[in-house]
């Protein structure tokens, strides 16, 4: 294959609903007609919560079925299938959110052959090449779409890293795997210059191939041996049936031992507006099966949910606890490296470790040769001085620098965040690892802080490990950075990011109307942590000594990110508090921040405040979610609007 010729069926994701139907009805248009585009185009939109039951070619009715604009959602079931488009056109950060394959997935099921964008996330990205979908940000190749002409492979893959290349000539990942990554063993390099941490670990678990040089530059392609590999329920399934197509009974997974599986994500989809409202429940207890199925069949560890499922039984309580908040709490030590399939990953790179996502089909391969592809990324150093004044946390400093203009436009994507300075230094491992985890909403690859006596205590503390910290484990002091981003931390003040992207962030103070609020919710990977829970009842232990509760018409849900912080809870007594003012504490689960249960909107008029990290159109029902601080988020489930806690005081002295 040399050439591709692509159908001039194109479909332009305008911020115009009209310019989007006619496209479909058959009419076509050119850039400038449809401009402008849609930026931010999420693949939460591409595939929203309703396909996320289908793992296979069934994902063809559904690509963008979330796709919102002004509140309307213009391209129903089937619509692509019917309109017959080969060609995709978006904005800039295209494919930004979740790592959800199911997005390139269902693009591909439908007769999409080729995305062209400004710009792409990195995991939705690499998604698609692993899975033989082309991508590009050549807008040029738009004109010969449109005569019909044929495209040389070479012009279609200009400006790919080698490895992406070759994965994409070969089909897809699994068949460039099969070809080229078996046996090929991780040689440690011995490098003289000087290096940031995340660099140094790399160097560590590089793996050569003829694709791919001995060492990497900034932007190529290439592969690394993981010390763990973690996969949740939502993606088993269609880990599975790839593996099953590609390998049948022959298939035998490379040092199992070495994988770690959870059902995280859906135990209480029995309580989920939009399972119950989409007769959703049965579909989802079958991923649950599948999985399990996954797990038996190759003995492998597993994290599953606190009630087994039976047959037929959908009243499931809880889990384990998250994906990636478990391998921090009890997996992931300083140096190693770790892969997951979800977007969160970088959770443990505030243990000093290099974290990362990626998607279904990167995981099938990792599980049969052990390698894991990346694409080599340049490093951001993010210095925060300090000491943060009382009442601004983790949350509000990663949402003042989510707000920051040049982080908004996509300076970080793909980037390595090195957080450091004395505000991260005086951070507990909780607190760092809010930062590290919404590096996927900064865009970056992953994000990690060097490892210190902090480390090295919550090590013990939680396992009851005594770890030892290596000389090696720090970036050296001439390494070199892309840039460094200088935050005054004395400056900060508790942050909201207003509804649609976690990158609206506004200082709560400067808000002169505060939204109503109808829904609060405490809980998520990013806020379900041992520290996140010391904060809402910092908060409603002195609302409840002031004999107030939840404002009338507000719900509060509280979340435990693990079994262990809700046993932590218990055993600090902090339930008496929850309970007195009217909140309702859940077992783990990923719950409402995967729109997976209470604690989602139901209607489009709810206003949510949440602690989760990404509130995207229709990330956690059809309401507008404001994101906030855990005590943010407590304290205005008690003023029934937004407000600091703080202001809360303020409001009712003494």
């Amino acid at each position: 294959m040399t050439a591709l010729t692509f159908a001039p069926r194109i479909l332009f994701l305008s911020q115009s609903v009209e310019a989007v139907r006619v496209q479909l009805a058959g009419i076509r248009l050119t850039r400038a007609a449809a401009s402008p585009l849609r930026d931010d185009v999420s693949t939460d939109e591409i595939s929203p919560l309703p396909i996320m039951v289908h793992f296979d070619e069934a994902l063809g009715r559904y690509p963008y079925t979330g796709y919102t604009i002004a509140g309307q959602q213009p391209i129903g079931t089937g619509a692509i299938q019917e309109a017959q488009i080969e060609v995709v056109v978006g904005g800039k950060r295209y494919g930004k959110g979740s790592s959800r394959e199911h997005s390139p997935v269902a693009e591909q099921a439908a007769g999409v052959r080729l995305i062209i964008a400004e710009s792409f996330e990195r995991i939705y990205r690499q998604n698609a090449d692993n899975l033989g979908l082309f991508t590009s940000t050549n807008f040029a190749l738009l004109e010969k779409i449109s005569r019909g002409q044929a495209i040389e492979l070479d012009e279609l893959l200009e400006g790919r890293d080698a490895v992406a290349a070759a994965i994409l000539r070969a089909g897809g990942l699994l068949n460039y795997g099969q070809e080229k990554l078996k046996n090929r063993p991780c040689k440690p390099l011995a490098l003289k210059q000087s290096l940031t941490l995340f660099e140094k670990i790399i160097s560590r678990h590089l793996i050569s191939t003829e694709d791919a040089p001995a060492w990497l530059l900034a932007g190529e392609g290439g592969f690394v041996q993981a010390d763990l590999r973690f996969i949740h329920e939502y993606y088993t399934g269609m880990c599975a049936h790839a593996l099953n197509k590609k390998f049948g009974a022959h298939l035998t997974l490379h040092e199992p031992a070495s994988i770690v599986c959870f059902e995280d994500h859906l135990s209480y989809v029995h309580r989920s507006p939009a399972h119950l409202k989409l007769g959703l429940v049965s579909a989802v207890n079958n991923l649950s099966k599948g999985h399990r199925n996954f797990v038996k069949r190759h003995r492998l560890k597993d994290h599953g949910y606190l009630q087994a499922l039976e047959a037929g039984d959908a009243n499931n309580t809880g889990s384990e606890g998250i994906s990636h908040a478990l391998i921090a709490e009890n997996y992931a030590l300083p140096g190693q490296l770790i892969a997951g399939t979800d977007s969160h990953t970088p959770h443990s790179g505030a243990l000093g470790c290099v974290a990362f996502g990626v998607g279904t089909t990167d995981m099938a391969n990792a599980f049969v040769t052990g390698a894991v592809r990346f694409t080599m990324p340049e490093c951001l150093r993010i210095n925060v001085s300090g000491p943060l004044p009382a009442g601004a946390t983790a949350k509000d400093l990663v949402l003042h620098l989510l707000a920051d203009p040049s982080i908004r436009a996509g300076s970080g994507v793909g980037k390595v965040f090195e957080f450091a300075g004395d505000a991260i230094r005086a951070m507990s491992i909780d607190e760092r690892a809010t930062l590290t985890n919404m590096t996927a909403e900064l865009g970056g690859f992953t994000g990690i802080v060097e490892p210190d006596e902090e480390t090295v205590r919550f090590i013990k503390e939680r396992r009851g490990i005594d770890f030892a910290l290596e000389p090696w484990m720090k970036s050296d002091p001439g390494a070199v950075y892309a840039r460094t981003i200088h935050i005054d931390g004395t400056r900060l003040s508790p942050m909201v990011a207003r509804p649609g992207d976690p990158g609206n962030g506004v200082a709560l103070h400067t808000l002169s109307e505060r939204a109503k609020i109808d829904i609060a919710y405490g809980g998520s990977c990013t806020a379900g942590k041992r520290e996140d829970f010391d904060q809402y009842h910092t908060v409603l232990s002195w609302a409840a000594g002031k004999g107030l509760k939840a404002a009338p018409g507000v719900t509060l849900f509280l979340q435990a990110g693990t079994q262990g912080v809700y046993d932590y809870c218990k055993a600090k007594g902090y339930l008496s508090a929850f309970e007195a003012v009217g909140a309702e504490f859940l077992q783990p689960a990923c719950g409402a921040c995967a729109n997976c249960g209470p604690g989602s909107s139901s209607e489009a008029n709810q206003v949510t405040v949440s602690a989760i990290n990404r509130n995207f159109p229709g990330r956690s029902g059809p309401g507008q979610v404001w994101l906030a601080s855990p005590a943010t988020v407590a304290a205005s489930a008690i003023a029934g609007k937004l407000v600091s806690f703080a202001e809360l005081q303020a409001n009712h002295p003494n």
